[in-house]
Parts: C-alpha cells; structure tokens; sequence
C-alpha cells in the first residue's frame, strides 16, 4: 500500500453493532476494518512494531478474533503462534480456567505443552472490555512460568475498567491501539 493510513481512519472502520450478544451491549465489530487491506496491514504493522525488540518468543491469540492478528504478530516477529481456545476444541492435554464474562460465564484452555519457562509471550486479543478473558488467559499463561508477558488489543472499552483489572499484579505490559 502506497497511502499510510491513520489510526483515526483504524477507528471509523469499525462497526458499532447496538443489542449485541444482548440488549444494552454496543458491540466493537473489527471485522469492517479488517476487511480493508489498508486498515489490516496498518494494524499488524503498527503492533509489529511496538512488540518487535521486546524478545517475544510465543505469541498466544484468544479466541476467536485474536486469531486473526495473533497469527500475522507471531509470523513477523518469527515467534510460535499458540491458541487458547474454548473449552472442548483443543485436542490433547489442557490447562483450563473459567471466568466471568460482562454478559455471563466461559471456560478456556491452553495445550500443556504450548510453552516453557523460556518464553517470552506476547497475549493477543481484539478487544477489551471487563478483562475476564484475557486475566483468564494470563493464569494460563502463569501455569508455565513464563520469563515475561505481555498483552495486546486493538480496541479498549476504556469505560469497563479492564485495563485496572489486567494490571493488578504489576508485571504485565498492556498495549492498546484504540480506546473508546
């Protein structure tokens, strides 16, 4: 792409969907963003960036949205790429943990095998709101006794608080692209 965009530009292509998964929720839909050629290079570029002297070893992406720039991260910073799934989709051995969601309850898992105490880890999600899935995802990511971790969104419910809730233990880096 000849044309950088800019990350007022990121924040206009994405959707506000209103009563979604229920009534009173506004859901932050990324998939119109994503969806332009320009947007997604501009935000695998820009999180690539700000992670790539960071040493990152394993890049985990939660399910299911923070496959989609989990992967790409994980690729351009020649680090493993590692799934945390929900409950039952994973085929071997798992760490599990279930957590409160700001509009009910999920379970999710890691293989047990998925890193060591070597990693340096980068967590990827699209999008946070309350914190519950990605605090459920670093205590799976504590299990392995990790060197370090850090944690990425494209988008913050700033007003949700989730942020406060991630950096409770102080040893966990959080990057955030957009905040509403």
């Amino acid at each position: 792409m000849d044309k950088r965009i800019s990350l007022e530009e990121v924040k206009a292509s994405i959707r506000d969907v209103v009563d979604f998964p229920k009534p009173g929720i506004v859901f932050k839909d990324i998939t119109t963003a994503l969806k332009k050629p320009e947007v997604l290079e501009y935000l695998v570029d820009e999180l690539y960036e700000y992670y790539k002297d960071k040493g990152i070893t394993k890049v985990v992406g939660i399910e299911s949205r923070g496959f989609i720039l989990g992967a790409a991260l994980a690729y351009k910073l020649k680090a493993g790429f590692v799934l945390v799934r929900k409950k039952g989709k994973l085929p071997a051995d798992t760490y599990q943990k279930t957590y409160a969601l700001e509009y009910g309850e999920d379970t999710i898992e890691v293989h047990k095998d998925a890193m060591n105490e070597d990693d340096v880890v980068l967590i990827h999600d699209d999008l946070l709101a309350t914190g519950g899935t990605a605090l459920a995802t670093l205590d799976l990511v504590d299990a392995f006794n990790v060197k370090k971790k850090y944690v990425s969104f494209i988008v913050e419910l700033a007003f949700l608080n989730g942020a406060k809730l991630l950096a409770k233990n102080g040893e966990t880096e959080i990057h955030t692209l957009l905040s509403y």
